[in-house]
Parts: structure tokens; C-alpha cells; sequence
């Protein structure tokens, strides 16, 4: 997987160039739902709660993969049939054993990081100028777009009775030095990922680093520390008809919950994962077409119960794939939406445009954070307890109404007057400006690193 070093400083536009089309490209396809999220969240969420027991109160049947490798989804995959889901398991996820022991805790892991408040700082904060990072996302760039409100860039995240170690890219870079780091996951974990090349590239010589766009595999190198910062498209973590970087817009999400390899293979040789799964399970029922199944019929199960397969069948990979003597693992938590502005503000119409500043309750929880959903990552993550460390952004994430894209980022389909006359109708409070929030996400994994 290893490719040449771009050494030649005279090639860097060119690649540059190839990176934004591919991004640009990418997140047209994969951001274009957007508004489907936004419909279909309320919607489905107390339906998402009605059926969370569905896969505890359901047998298990374990079943032997057969010996013919299945044929591979892809956008073009579809469903013979469809019947209601039937509640077998894969094999390895029935029969694995939760991992033994856990890890000491050290000095680290005895400060809770991820409680404590927002606090303003316009002298730390940010941590780099967005003009000024070459892999900025138009998606993400709130300022070139339009927003005129800083004050996004300048929140310092203070956590409860302990303080974090100042974010140092010479230092993470010296963590990294021969390594590879990947984030593995979906747009969010694409925004963490360029949140931590913005954070990186400065103190790396222009003619020492490359970015080599690769479909689902984009790759950045840093050739004088022999270190890659890399993200893999996989938002639904096993196998599915999505896992096309650019082009995964369905009609209907199909996945096989058995079914790993197309994804692991690209990331069991990296040297630190940062995992991430959950918005692509918020857009209704799922399709689960099993291995073994020859005839092309297809089990509906709701967005929770089918996550809930899939993180079965990751953790099976983590329990019987990782040393921690050798490998890091990271889970990050959900990141919230602030879909709803009556949920900070009593009796208000609108979402998160126009927000500038923290939630202040600290007790404050939107339903954009799913609590069932929460509850079965929590167990399964459980299972895996000594060789996952969990990176839980929730709670301060919740706190950032301010934090969004809204209407500053660029939309790839013409927005008509109708809907430009009313911004919030479009403004996406899903995502995050860069500088902002996921570069605290990656402080806090400089923390733990």
C-alpha cells in the first residue's frame, strides 16, 4: 500500500489539486442527503426507541459461512425480496469471548477529560488560520463562506479539576514518527481528519509531505518523520453498498453485518485506528444481506439493530485482531446535531443558525445524541474494554450549537430563493466549522496517545 514519496516540491500544486477534486467530488455525493438526515431523524427516532430490544428480545441462530467467497456489494447490489429481520447473528459474533483484564489506569485515563465546560480564549485559540491550511474542506471553511462571527474559532475546551496538555504538532508528530494513523468512518471522521492535517502540515516542509487521494483511501505522508495521517471511507464500518467514496447515494442501505474484510484489510496494517460510526444509521431501516445467503433476499431491520450487528461484528475483529502492545484502537463517541432550537431554548423555532455561543447548561442533552444508541455502543465497547479507548466527544460536543456550518460552507446544488429566504431551512447543524470543535476532538486524542 506503500506508494512513492512525491519528493519534488514543484509537484505539490498538482497533488493539491487532484486532493480537492477527489474531496470535492466525495462530498457532494456523500453530503447531498443531508437534508434526508434532517427529515428523517425525528421521524424515526421514537421508532428507533420502540424497537431497540429488538435484537435482545430476539433468538440468536449461528450459522457456518460457506466456503464461496459471496459476491461483493456495491451501488448495485439489490434485494431479491425483503422480510423482517430474523434475528440470527454471525457465528464469530456469537461465540467470542468478552477480552479479559483491563487495562491499569494511568495518570491519564484517572482525569476525566470529558466533563468540565467551554471556556473563551482568544489568545490560545485557534490553533491554525483556515486560509492558510491547504486541505481545508469548502464544506468546513465557515469563514471563506461567508460567516463574519469568529467567535466559533476561539472556545477552549477547560475539562473538570484537571487541565489537558497543550496541543503540540511537533510532538504529535514525534508520537507518530514511522507510524500510521487512520480514521475509519464517515464525513464526521473525514472533518476530524482534515481538522488533524490542519493541525500537522505547518511544521512539515512542503517538499516532505504528499497527499495521494485514492478512492476510499486517502493518504498523507509526512516523509521526514516516515509517518502517514490517513482516513478510509467506511461509514457503516462492515461491508455495504455505500462504501463507495463518492458515489453511495441509495434508495435503500444494504449491508452485510458478517462481513469486514473490504475494510479491514485496508486498516489491520495501521498503527493507531480512530473509529467512528452513527449518523449513517440515523436514516431509517437497513437491509442485511447475510454471506452465506445465495438467493439475494434480504432481513429490514431498523437503523439501531442493524448498527448494533455491525459493531458486534467490529468488536469480534478488535477482540481476535488486536495486541494494544502493538496497536492503538479509538472509539469516538456520536457526534450530536442541534437540529432543534426549542431544545436549548424553550418555546423558539429554527436549529443552530445564528448560534453564536455554548450552551452553558451543562446538564443540557439534545435529542440529536441518541440514548439507546449510546447504551448498546457503551456494551459492546465493554467487551472490548482493554484494548479500545474511548474518545467520548458527546457531552462537550453537545454544548456547541455555535459550532455548525449553517449556510456557510459550499452547497453543490443551486439553493432556490424560496429556501435562501429562509436559512434555516438549509443549514446544515450537523457538521462543524474548521478551526472548532473536532480539533478539540483531537487534542483530547493527543491526551491519550
Amino acid at each position: 500500500m506503500q506508494q512513492r514519496w512525491q519528493k519534488k516540491k514543484k509537484h505539490f500544486p498538482l497533488i493539491s489539486l487532484l486532493f480537492f477534486v477527489f474531496i470535492a467530488f466525495s462530498i457532494f455525493w456523500s453530503e447531498s442527503n443531508i437534508r434526508v438526515i434532517h427529515q428523517h431523524q425525528a421521524r424515526n427516532g421514537q421508532k428507533q426507541r420502540q424497537n431497540a430490544s429488538l435484537l435482545s428480545s430476539t433468538p440468536s441462530h449461528s450459522f457456518n459461512l460457506s466456503n464461496k467467497p459471496p459476491v461483493g456489494l456495491d451501488k448495485f447490489t439489490t434485494c431479491a425480496s425483503t422480510v423482517r429481520y430474523s434475528g440470527r447473528r454471525a457465528v464469530s459474533a456469537v461465540l467470542w469471548e468478552e477480552s479479559g483484564g483491563r487495562r491499569a489506569v494511568s495518570e491519564v485515563e484517572s482525569c476525566d477529560f470529558f466533563s468540565g465546560k467551554w471556556i473563551f480564549d482568544n489568545v490560545s485559540y485557534p490553533l491554525y488560520n483556515e486560509s492558510q491550511c491547504p486541505y481545508m474542506s469548502d464544506q468546513l471553511a465557515c469563514h471563506k463562506h461567508g460567516r463574519q462571527d469568529l467567535g466559533y474559532q476561539f472556545w477552549r475546551w477547560q475539562p473538570r479539576n484537571c487541565n489537558m496538555k497543550r496541543w503540540d504538532a511537533v510532538e504529535m508528530w514525534d508520537k507518530l514518527r514511522g507510524k500510521r494513523l487512520m480514521f475509519v468512518g464517515d464525513s464526521l471522521n473525514r472533518g476530524q481528519w482534515i481538522s488533524m492535517l490542519c493541525l500537522m502540515e505547518s511544521v512539515i516542509p512542503r517538499d516532505k509531505q504528499s497527499i495521494t487521494p485514492n478512492s476510499e483511501l486517502t493518504i498523507f505522508r509526512a516523509e521526514n518523520y516516515n509517518a502517514t495521517i490517513e482516513f478510509l471511507w467506511a461509514p457503516l464500518l462492515v461491508e455495504s453498498n455505500s462504501d463507495d467514496a463518492v458515489d453511495h447515494r441509495m434508495n435503500e442501505r444494504i449491508l452485510r453485518p458478517d462481513a469486514i474484510l473490504r475494510h479491514s484489510s485496508r486498516w489491520e496494517q495501521a498503527d493507531i485506528l480512530v473509529f467512528n460510526s452513527y449518523l449513517w444509521w440515523r436514516q431509517g431501516p437497513v437491509k442485511l444481506l447475510w454471506s452465506n445467503d445465495e438467493s439475494g433476499a434480504c432481513e429490514e431491520i431498523t437503523g439501531l439493530g442493524g448498527m448494533e450487528l455491525a459493531m458486534e461484528t467490529w468488536a469480534d475483529w478488535v477482540a481476535s485482531h488486536v495486541d494494544p502492545l502493538k496497536k492503538k484502537v479509538f472509539f469516538v463517541t456520536m457526534s450530536p446535531t442541534h437540529l432543534g432550537k426549542y431544545e436549548w431554548e424553550a418555546g423558539s423555532e429554527g436549529n443552530c443558525y445564528n448560534e453564536k455561543k455554548p450552551i452553558d447548561d451543562e446538564r443540557y442533552w439534545g435529542t440529536g445524541s441518541d440514548l439507546p444508541t449510546m447504551r448498546m455502543v457503551e456494551k459492546r465497547l465493554a467487551r472490548v474494554s482493554s484494548k479500545v479507548t474511548v474518545l467520548n466527544i458527546t457531552q462537550l460536543s453537545e454544548y456547541r450549537k455555535d459550532g455548525h456550518p449553517t449556510i456557510y460552507r459550499k452547497f453543490w446544488e443551486p439553493l432556490e430563493p424560496e429556501k435562501k429566504s429562509n436559512p434555516a431551512s438549509y443549514s446544515d447543524c450537523i457538521h462543524w466549522c474548521l478551526p472548532g470543535v473536532p480539533d478539540v476532538w483531537n487534542e483530547l486524542l493527543f491526551q491519550f496517545l
